[in-house]
């Protein structure tokens, strides 16, 4: 299975894209159809005014155990220049940070490695109980990869971060859940319905324009002077006045009604 279209699998409906990590026989280990897959769909799901929020899962009994060892012992031989698509710089791992809409990972199981990245530049995680979580790099006498070394001490601490980075233990979703890896933890096979059910709500009843704004904010902000962000922050929230969206969303209140918010802009 080589081909991106069937190494990552595409649906929408209700609004919210589903990605699909789609190589179960290899736990969805990280190869080049899967990357270049990957990253085209975040970019389709980017551009589609008819989607709103996106989810990503993988296929099988794994979200993405890291990169294809086939492909990691193709970089590490003497004569190989191997098959890196990790140094295809087309995008940047953390592409689904940069994604205007909400990014939300289904962490079905194994979570390691390169797959430990990716779920980290999620916007937001559930998983699976019993999930096991790794970032491993240290153990692949290799470094926090990928901008991880960025988003995992800003969700969990920088104790709690070098814990996870230099010993690349195995944990499972119910510690990532205690440590701030993850935000719920649910029954495996609930996993997908209580995870859809949280993107269509906010598919149906949050502005698009606002989630944009609000998720730009909070990567950007912890890295600015307080005084600069507030600044920033006033000039949005003024603008923000001035849309449609916060009309509609006030008389969706009071009218007790579903609020009917327009497409974000490509």
């Amino acid at each position: 299975m080589n081909d991106a279209a069937e190494t990552v699998l595409y649906n929408v409906s209700d609004a919210v894209a589903t990605i699909t990590l789609n190589r179960p026989e290899r736990l969805n280990a990280w190869s080049a159809s899967l990357h270049t897959g990957y990253f085209t769909s975040l970019d389709r799901a980017a551009a589609d005014p008819d989607v709103r929020v996106i989810v990503v899962t993988g296929a099988g009994r794994g979200f993405c155990a890291g990169a294809d060892m086939d492909m990691l012992q193709g970089i590490g031989s003497a004569d190989g220049d191997g098959d890196d698509d990790r140094r295809d710089e087309s995008w940047a791992h953390t592409h689904a940070m940069s994604i205007p809409k909400p990014v939300i990972g289904a962490i079905n199981g194994a979570c390691a490695g390169l797959g430990f990245v990716h779920a980290m530049a999620c916007d937001i995680r559930f998983a699976a109980a019993g999930a096991k979580f790794t970032s491993a790099f240290g153990r692949r006498g290799l470094v926090a990869e990928h901008g991880v070394s960025w988003t995992l001490p800003r969700l969990v601490g920088q104790a709690a971060a070098l814990d996870i980075l230099l010993s690349g233990r195995v944990f499972l979703a119910e510690e990532a859940k205690e440590m701030g890896v993850v935000n719920k933890v649910f029954a495996p096979e609930e996993l997908m319905a209580a995870t859809m059910e949280y993107a269509k709500d906010l598919a149906q009843n949050v502005s698009p324009k606002s989630m944009a704004v609000m998720k730009n904010q909070v990567y950007a902000h912890p890295d600015m002077a307080i005084e600069d962000a507030l600044a920033e922050t006033n000039v949005l929230m003024a603008e923000s006045l001035r849309r449609p969206d916060f009309k509609e969303g006030v008389a969706s209140f009071v009218e007790k009604r579903a609020p009917h918010f327009q497409p974000l802009e490509g």
